[in-house]
C-alpha cells in the first residue's frame, strides 16, 4: 500500500492547473482558469478550475473534484493507479507501506523475470522459435519473454540469489512430486510474465519447445494470481483501450504480441482460460467495445460462444471475429495480412447474431422436432436481453429458423419479465436485491432483519440471491439495469427501516382482517406488529418472526 503521509506530501505538490491543463487546452478566466469539459459534449466552455482552492468544476454536466479525481475520472483508473501516475509526472517518489512478505515476493518474481529473460539470449532454439513465428526483437524486449532452463538450474538460481524453495512455492515458482521433492514449475519453456492491470509482476505463462503434452501452462491460483481476474497484456494496453474506446481479447499470449506489433495495442489475451464473470469488472473499465478475435477451429468457435453469450446478456457492447481455416490472429499478421485483419475489426459480427447463428445451427432443421428445440433454446436466449433488443432480433431469428416471426413471439419468459413494463415490479425490493448482489458483506446483516417471505413481487429472485446464484439471468437482469439504483452503505439501514415498516404495517392490516382466529390472538398479534412498528419507527431493526411462530 501506498503510505498515506505520502499520498499528502504529493497532494501538497501537485498543481491542479498543470494537472488538467496536460489534458485539455486551459484559458484564464478573472481568478480561474476555463475550458471546455472533458466529460461531456459542449461548444461553449462551462469547466472552471480554480487554482486558489484546487478543485474544478463544470456547470454543464456538474462533474467535479480535485487533480486526483480528474485523472481517476479522465483515464478510468483506480485511486492507487492515480497517485502513481501524478507521482510520475512530478517525479516524485512514493513510500509503500509493505509486509516483509510482500516485498520479498516482488523481490522474487522479479529477479526470476530477469533469470529468465538473461536465459533467453543463451538459448538459440527458443530465441529462432520467436523470431520464425514473426515476433520482432522489439517485442521480446517489449514483453520481456524469456526461457526457463532445467529444473536444477532453476534450483541453482535460487540458492544463488538466497531464496528458498519453500518461498519460491509459494509463489507459484516450484511445486512439489508424489515424494514431496521439490522441482522448478517452468522448464524449458519460453516464459510471458503476466502484470497485473496496476503494472505489478504477478506470474508467468510459459509455452513448450520439447513437444511437452501442457503446450502451455500458467502460475498457480496463489493470494497473489487469479487467472480468472486477469488479462494478458493489459498493463501494457490500458492507455490505447481508454483512447480508442475498443478492447481485443485474443485466446493467446503470441496472438496478442503480434497483434500489438502490428498496431493493433489493445489487444489482451486471456491466461488460458475460458471467458468468465471475474473478468468483466476489467472488460468494463472505460467502457470500451470488445472485439472477441478467436481462432476458427472448433474450440475457437465454441469458445467466442460462451464469451460472447456473457458479455451480451450483461450489457457490454461489441462482436465476434472469426478467423477461418483453422488461422489465429498471430497468423495473419505474420503472412502480412494486417490490413485483412484490420477489415475485421472494423466490422465483427455483432454478440447477438453470433450466439443466435451458433444455437441455430446445432439443430437440423429439416427435423420438426429439433427445429422446435432449436426455437426453444434460442428464446430463452433472446428473452434473457432487453425487450428493444428482443424486438430488434426477432425476424433475424425467425429468418435463421425459415419460419413466420409471429412464431418467435412477444410473450416475455420469466428470465426477463423483470422490464416487461406489464409486469408487477416493486422497486424498493429490486434496489435492495441489487444493492445485495454487488455487497454481498452485508447480506448475513440483513437476513437477521428481513426473510424471503416478506418480498411480495420479487421473491424468487431475492431467493436466487441468497443461495448465492449471482450469474441466474433474472439476477443477472437486475444487476444491468440503468433505472433501478443501489443504496449506499449509509443509506442500507434506512431503507431497511421503510422496507420493514411497509412489511409489518402490510401484515397489520392482514391480521385485522383475519377471521379464522380468536379474539384474543388477534389482539397479541395486533399488539405485537404495533409494537415492531413503533420501534422501526424509532430507528431499531427489529429481528425477523415469522407470523406462525409469534
Amino acid at each position: 500500500m501506498i503510505d498515506n503521509s505520502s499520498i499528502e506530501n504529493l497532494k501538497n505538490r501537485i498543481d491542479i492547473v498543470d494537472v488538467i491543463g496536460s489534458y485539455i487546452e486551459l484559458k484564464k478566466s478573472g481568478a480561474n482558469f476555463k475550458g471546455l469539459c472533458p466529460f461531456h459534449s459542449e461548444k461553449s466552455p462551462s469547466f472552471v478550475v480554480s487554482p486558489s482552492k484546487q478543485i474544478y468544476h463544470c456547470f454543464g454536466c456538474h462533474a467535479s473534484g480535485d487533480a486526483i479525481k480528474f485523472v481517476m475520472d479522465y483515464e478510468k483508473l483506480s485511486y492507487p493507479e492515480t497517485i502513481e501516475k501524478l507521482a510520475s509526472m512530478y517525479h516524485f517518489s512514493l513510500d509503500y507501506t509493505k509486509s516483509k512478505s510482500s516485498e520479498h515476493k516482488s523481490d522474487i518474481l522479479l529477479k526470476t523475470n530477469i533469470f529468465f529473460i538473461r536465459n533467453l539470449e543463451r538459448q538459440k532454439t527458443a530465441k529462432d522459435y520467436l523470431l520464425q513465428r514473426g515476433i520482432y526483437e522489439s517485442s521480446i524486449e517489449r514483453f520481456e519473454i524469456g526461457y526457463a532452463p532445467s529444473s536444477g538450474e532453476f534450483m541453482g538460481f535460487l540458492q544463488k540469489e538466497g531464496f528458498s524453495k519453500e518461498e519460491a512455492l509459494k509463489y507459484g515458482l516450484t511445486a512439489k512430486d508424489e515424494n514431496r521433492r521439490f522441482y522448478a514449475r517452468f522448464i524449458e519453456r519460453i516464459t510471458f510474465p503476466i502484470y497485473d492491470p496496476r503494472g505489478n509482476l504477478v506470474g508467468f505463462g510459459g509455452r513448450t519447445i520439447s513437444n511437452h503434452p501442457a503446450k502451455y501452462i500458467n502460475s498457480p491460483q496463489t493470494n497473489y494470481f487469479n487467472k480468472s481476474r486477469l488479462l494478458y497484456g493489459y498493463h501494457l494496453a490500458k492507455d490505447r483501450i481508454f483512447k480508442e474506446g475498443r478492447i481485443i481479447v485474443t485466446e493467446g499470449y503470441l496472438d496478442t504480441i503480434m497483434l500489438h506489433q502490428a498496431g493493433f495495442k489493445e489487444a489482451v489475451a486471456t491466461l488460458g482460460t475460458a471467458l468468465t464473470k471475474e473478468h468483466l469488472p476489467l472488460l468494463r473499465k472505460g467502457e470500451p467495445k470488445v472485439i472477441l478475435s478467436y481462432d476458427g477451429d472448433s474450440a475457437g468457435i465454441e469458445a467466442a460462444f460462451k464469451a460472447a453469450r456473457l458479455l451480451s446478456i450483461t450489457g457490454i457492447k461489441g462482436g465476434v471475429v472469426i478467423f477461418g481455416e483453422g488461422a489465429d490472429p498471430a497468423d495473419m499478421i505474420k503472412n502480412g495480412k494486417s490490413d485483412v485483419v484490420k477489415q475485421l475489426f472494423l466490422h465483427p459480427k455483432s454478440f447477438i447474431e453470433f450466439c443466435l447463428e451458433m444455437i441455430v445451427k446445432r439443430y437440423d432443421l429439416n427435423d420438426p422436432m429439433q427445429k422446435e428445440s432449436a426455437l426453444k433454446e434460442a428464446k430463452t436466449y433472446l428473452f434473457s436481453l432487453s425487450e428493444i433488443l428482443q424486438q430488434e432480433y426477432r425476424s433475424f431469428l425467425a429468418t435463421l429458423l425459415h419460419t413466420d416471426e409471429r412464431v418467435i413471439g412477444t410473450k416475455r419468459t420469466r428470465v426477463s419479465n423483470l422490464q416487461n413494463s406489464s409486469v408487477k415490479e416493486d422497486i424498493s425490493e429490486l434496489t435492495l436485491i441489487k444493492t445485495l448482489l454487488n455487497k454481498s458483506e452485508l447480506i448475513d446483516d440483513v437476513l437477521d432483519v428481513i426473510d424471503v417471505s416478506m418480498f411480495q413481487t420479487h421473491k424468487e429472485e431475492f431467493s436466487l440471491l441468497i443461495e448465492g446464484k449471482k450469474d441466474d439471468p433474472k439476477l443477472v437482469a437486475i444487476e444491468i439495469r440503468d433505472n433501478i439504483k443501489e443504496y449506499g452503505k449509509e443509506d442500507i439501514r434506512q431503507q431497511l427501516l421503510f422496507f420493514l415498516i411497509k412489511y409489518y404495517n402490510a401484515l397489520l392490516r392482514n391480521v385485522t382482517k383475519k377471521r379464522d382466529i380468536s379474539f384474543e390472538k388477534k389482539n397479541y398479534l395486533i399488539r405485537k406488529m404495533r409494537d415492531k412498528i413503533n420501534r422501526l419507527k424509532k430507528g431499531e431493526l427489529v429481528s425477523y418472526e415469522s407470523l406462525s411462530t409469534i
